[in-house]
């Protein structure tokens, strides 16, 4: 079964989804591979998952928290729940290239691949897809838009301008 909920960021509107037991889902409304909302889910605004997220969020938007505990459940394929793990190593505040995230997620020479797994990673800001950068540091690609990104690092200490922005 899974679950849903909303949480509204000074982001914008976000659709958290959860199995029975972790989140699964983390999406910006509008934002590319956003889910449809299937008739068999469940809107559960006090299922556990999604509770703990809404609070771990307001409290990363509040500037309270750097890294999240909420227990996650991705899905996708050997090589992006890989790169997903290897994204989620990627620590508060810092940013590291799509080339050194393939190193890491054990498939050196892959950074097209790994950004393109980035972009689908279906569980943003917890798994910190935004921490990933081009290999001059500019920003590129975020399925939740570039300026989404550039707010989230700026909120990270990151101190990203818009001339980052490729």
């Amino acid at each position: 079964m899974s679950y849903y909920d909303y949480y509204q960021s000074p982001r914008g509107r976000i659709l958290l989804v959860a199995d029975d037991q972790a989140l699964t889902g983390v999406y910006f409304t509008g934002q590319k591979y956003h889910p449809r909302i299937d008739e068999m889910w469940k809107r559960a605004d006090k299922h556990e998952p999604l509770r703990q997220a809404k609070r771990e969020l307001s409290e990363y938007f509040g500037g309270k928290r750097t890294r999240f505990t909420v227990k996650l459940a991705p899905q996708g394929t050997p090589f992006q729940r890989a790169v997903c793990e290897a994204i989620a190593g990627v620590r508060f505040g810092q940013t590291i290239a799509y080339a050194e995230l393939a190193e890491r997620a054990g498939y050196p020479g892959s950074a097209r691949a790994a950004g393109a797994a980035t972009g689908r990673n279906p569980i943003s800001i917890i798994v910190p897809c935004h921490r990933i950068v081009g290999s001059n540091g500019s920003l590129t690609g975020y399925a939740g838009g570039l300026e989404k990104k550039r707010a989230l690092l700026v909120l990270e200490g990151c101190g990203y301008a818009l001339e980052n922005i490729e």
